[in-house]
């Protein structure tokens, strides 16, 4: 690993206010990004965008240099002696545009409920550009409350990762692009599970040696997801009744005692100290996990994991969209995402990040939960998109399994 100290995972949780980066019961409008997204054509009412409808707003990029940008805690690079964020200090110091970086994104609906006031009345979030999970940017797209990328101002795009250029939610990239993306798979530590490897989803909810000390993630797109496959349905091409055959299989767990409960990404701690013996979990949490403990494992199941990115976006009547764009470009330089991937341990989506970071932390670039082969990301799955009823029924229905 580099030589950064790793962030302690339960304060990691406890800045995020438990919530994980992709959510805590997440409500609304599912959309992964898969490795190989061509296999996943199932399309909801989530991928159909129209062009705002709103006057942009007058780009003072070029009179004030600055951009606004919110994104989640911890994530990215920071000198651990002054806290600075080492590619930030460069990209001032490069354009002479200073970042005005919040870390105010601790949920997607959270966040949304912060700025869907100003959205909705046409007004300046006083922000240039955030980090949205998919599906927030499904939604964002269709309520026309973003802005059409110039992609004249972010020639680095070229080196966005091919398998993530057709999302559904957003073909072609025109409003979006990722910052990160990860897996969900499963965790364990071995002297909970008396050196048992916990591979599959069936284990986690059948065998009686872990019964007790189990968790499941509280977002249902990766919980539904990853049973869904070890079913052998496809999380993008699903039915009503497939989903309450996930849920039913679920409830069987919870009701026998399988489960120790749900969480968002505070699994950390106690996965550590072998509260937990085996969990669902996410890659980056993972990788930083097993620095302070090697011991730890982590599998994706054979049946097939969950992806998924964050992605930015610059909303309607920012102030400073050229300079956002600026900003973006600038973070699609290999070299550079290399330096965040190094202090971040997600998957980067800019090819080169892998043979840049070979350079510096070879430890980190051969890490395949960080890089993952062609192989990995074929196994990759995304959940479809939802229509609105689907979205309430789906999220009812499964928040009253967690006892939300």
């Amino acid at each position: 690993m580099s030589p950064r100290k790793t962030p302690d995972p339960q304060a990691v949780a406890l800045a995020r206010g438990m919530l994980s980066r992709r959510t805590l019961l997440s409500s609304m409008g599912a959309l992964g990004v898969a490795g190989v997204l061509a296999s996943c054509g199932t399309k909801g009412t989530a991928s159909k965008t129209a062009p705002s409808n709103q006057a942009a707003a007058t780009d003072l990029s070029e009179t004030e240099k600055v951009v606004k940008w919110s994104n989640w805690p911890e994530y990215i690079d920071v000198d651990d002696k002054t806290q600075a964020h080492p590619t930030l200090d460069a990209f001032e110091k490069k354009t002479g545009i200073k970042v005005a970086y919040t870390e105010d994104y601790n949920d997607n609906d959270e966040f949304f409920a912060k700025v869907k006031p100003q959205l909705q009345a046409g007004q300046d979030t006083g922000r240039d550009v955030w980090c949205s999970t998919d599906w927030m940017v499904a939604r964002l797209i269709r309520l026309n409350w973003v802005q059409k990328l110039d992609k004249a101002n972010i020639p680095n795009a070229q080196n966005l990762e091919p398998s993530l250029q057709n999302v559904e939610f957003d073909p072609g990239r025109q409003y979006s692009l990722p910052w990160q993306s990860g897996f969900t798979g499963i965790a364990y530590n071995p002297k909970a599970t008396g050196g048992k490897k916990i591979e599959s989803v069936d284990q986690l909810l059948t065998d009686p040696s872990l019964k007790g000390k189990v968790t499941l993630l509280t977002e249902m797109r990766d919980t539904v997801g990853l049973v869904m496959l070890a079913m052998g349905k496809d999380p993008a091409k699903f039915t009503d009744a497939d989903f309450n055959a996930a849920i039913d299989e679920l409830k069987k767990a919870k009701d026998s005692g399988q489960l120790r409960g749900f969480t968002g990404n505070e699994y950390g701690k106690p996965l550590a100290a072998g509260d937990i013996a085996a969990c669902f979990a996410w890659t980056g949490d993972v990788v930083q996990l097993q620095a302070d403990n090697p011991a730890l494992g982590y599998a994706l199941p054979s049946t097939g994991h969950m992806i998924w990115s964050d992605n930015f976006v610059i909303p309607n009547k920012a102030q400073h969209k050229k300079n956002a764009e600026r900003l973006i470009n600038y973070y699609y330089d290999p070299a550079v995402m290399a330096q965040v991937e190094d202090y971040v341990n997600y998957i980067a989506p800019v090819k080169g990040t892998k043979d840049a970071l070979l350079k510096q932390d070879p430890s980190v670039a051969k890490n395949p939960l960080i890089f993952p082969n062609d192989a990995v990301l074929a196994q990759s799955h995304v959940f479809r998109g939802l229509s609105e009823a689907e979205e309430t029924k789906y999220t009812q229905a499964f928040q009253s399994l967690i006892g939300a």
